[in-house]
C-alpha cells in the first residue's frame, strides 16, 4: 500500500518518460518503501524530509498486507522523490518488506496480468487496503516492485528531478529484466554503456554495465555486476539528484544521517552514498559539488 497523496502545485520541471505505459500514470506515483523500527521512525522522517526539503501530509496506522499486521504509515513528499515510511508495530508478514517501490497505475487487474504475461511473478495476488488495492510482483532477477491503485485519485505536480530505481542484476539476467520490464511498461532503454566507470560502484579503475531505462513509472539505473561489491553498494534502493551534493551531505548530517561514501567523480558530477537514521541506504547525486 502507498497512501494516498495531495499536494499543492508547486514550480517543477517535468522530466517526461520515452514512451507512456498503458498502466503507468506518472513517475511521481512511484514512491520508494523505506522500512524502519518504530523508534527510529520519528528520525528517519525528519532527515528525509530536511534533506530533500519535503513536507509530510497527515500520517496514519493502517493495516497494509492481506493478513493481520499494523503500521505506521508516512509519506514524506519532495521535489526529487516520494518516500512511504513503514514502522510495523507487529511482525512483518513474508513478502513484506522485500519490494522496492511502489507505483500507481490505472488498473491493477489489467496490470497484474500484464506483467504476469511478460515474465513477471505474482507473489502476492491482489488485495483490499483502506484506501485501495495492491499487489507486489518479482521481475527476473528478483526484483521486488508494488502496484497499487487508489479509490479516490490523488494528485501531485511532477518531480523536479525524476529520481530512480538502482537496481543490481546479475549479468545474466540483466537482459531478460529488460526485456519483461519494458514490454510491461511500454518504456525504452536510453542508454547502454558496456564499459561504464566502475567508481560508481564502488570498483575503482574497473568496468561495469550500466543500462538506463525510462517508462512511464519513472527510471531505472541497472548494473549488471558480479557481486563482488564493497559495502554499501547494492544496498541503495534509489538515487535523487540534488542541487548542490556539498549542501545535501550538510544537511545529511546536521539530521542523523550518516555519509557512508562521500563525494566523488563520476560522469555526470559528484555523487554520495547516505545512510538515513533506521538503515535507509540512498545514493545522492547532482551536477555542481
Amino acid at each position: 500500500m502507498t497512501v494516498t497523496l495531495f499536494v499543492t502545485a508547486t514550480t517543477a520541471r517535468a522530466e517526461e518518460p520515452a514512451k507512456t505505459s498503458t498502466f503507468a500514470v506518472a513517475p511521481q506515483y512511484s514512491t520508494t518503501h523505506v522500512y524502519v523500527a518504530p523508534q527510529d521512525f520519528e528520525k528517519c522522517v525528519a532527515s528525509l524530509v530536511a534533506v530533500f526539503e519535503g513536507r509530510t501530509p497527515p500520517r496514519g496506522e493502517f493495516t497494509v498486507t492481506p493478513t493481520p499486521s499494523k503500521t505506521i504509515l508516512q509519506a514524506v513528499l519532495t521535489p526529487v522523490g516520494t518516500f512511504s515510511v513503514f514502522g510495523f508495530q507487529t511482525s512483518i508478514p513474508y513478502p513484506f518488506g522485500t519490494e522496492r517501490t511502489g507505483s500507481l497505475v490505472t488498473d491493477l487487474d489489467g496490470a497484474v496480468h500484464s506483467a504476469a504475461a511478460h515474465g513477471a511473478d505474482v507473489i502476492v495476488a491482489p488485495f483490499d487496503d483502506p484506501i485501495g488495492r495492491d499487489a507486489i510482483i518479482a521481475w527476473p532477477g528478483g526484483v521486488h516492485m508494488q502496484l497499487y491503485w487508489h479509490t479516490k485519485p490523488s494528485s501531485q505536480p511532477p518531480f523536479r528531478t525524476v529520481p530512480e530505481n538502482r537496481i543490481y542484476l546479475s549479468a545474466g539476467r540483466v537482459d531478460a529484466f529488460i526485456q519483461s520490464f519494458v514490454g510491461f511498461s511500454g518504456g525504452a532503454v536510453v542508454a547502454d554503456e558496456r564499459n561504464a566507470p566502475g567508481i560508481e560502484i564502488g570498483k575503482k579503475g574497473e568496468t561495469y554495465r550500466r543500462v538506463r531505462v525510462t517508462s512511464g513509472f519513472g527510471k531505472i539505473t541497472i548494473a549488471a555486476t558480479d557481486g563482488h561489491l564493497p559495502y554499501p553498494y547494492g544496498r541503495e534502493l534509489t538515487g535523487y539528484e540534488v542541487t548542490s551534493l556539498s549542501d545535501t551531505l550538510a544537511k545529511a548530517r546536521d539530521t542523523g544521517a550518516t555519509v557512508l561514501v562521500g563525494s566523488y567523480k563520476t560522469e555526470r558530477g559528484y555523487a554520495a552514498m547516505v545512510e538515513f537514521p533506521g538503515g535507509y541506504i540512498a545514493e545522492v547525486h547532482s551536477a555542481a559539488e
